[in-house]
């Protein structure tokens, strides 16, 4: 009998407190950041539709609640991080690759939309490095291509 523990699939150890690398937290955070901030604007331009402040109020319900179904990507995101689960980087991933055109656009133009750009950068190539770290692909319990583990 071995004396190795045994995981599933979705959760390879039970985190104890302490355990989850810092590395996971601040990409957990930064990407509840995120999602916070869609569901802010999805907000926003709900309350536009609705008193009418908006030139289009079809467009701004519209808008307002796709914002808050894509906020919803990135929050699932950050709270599998924090549970450690292995599921959770892909969608945080691909969260910040969307990110990263969307700080473009808003660097190229003429307003208060540039600050917001550069933060908006700078939290999605932050988040990047921190998950695809190789402490976080560990404590996720990612194997290496081929199910197998790197060897040290």
């Amino acid at each position: 009998m071995s004396n190795q523990r045994k995981t599933t699939p979705e959760a390879p150890e039970s985190p104890e407190p302490g355990q989850r690398p810092a590395r996971v937290t601040a990409a957990a955070a930064l990407v509840a950041l995120e999602g916070l901030a869609l569901l802010a604007g999805g907000g926003y331009m709900l309350a536009l539709g609705v008193t009418g402040s908006s030139d289009d109020a079809r467009q701004a319900w519209t808008g307002g609640v796709t914002l808050i179904v894509l906020a919803l990507l990135p929050l699932l995101a950050a709270r599998g991080l924090l549970k450690l689960r292995r599921w959770s980087r892909g969608p945080a991933i691909i969260t910040q690759i969307m990110a990263l055109p969307v700080a473009w656009q808003m660097l190229q133009a003429d307003s208060l939309a540039i600050p917001a750009g550069i933060v908006l950068a700078l939290c999605a190539v932050a988040a990047l490095v921190f998950l695809i770290n190789p402490s976080t692909t560990e404590a996720l319990g990612i194997q290496g291509p081929g199910g197998v583990q790197d060897q040290k």
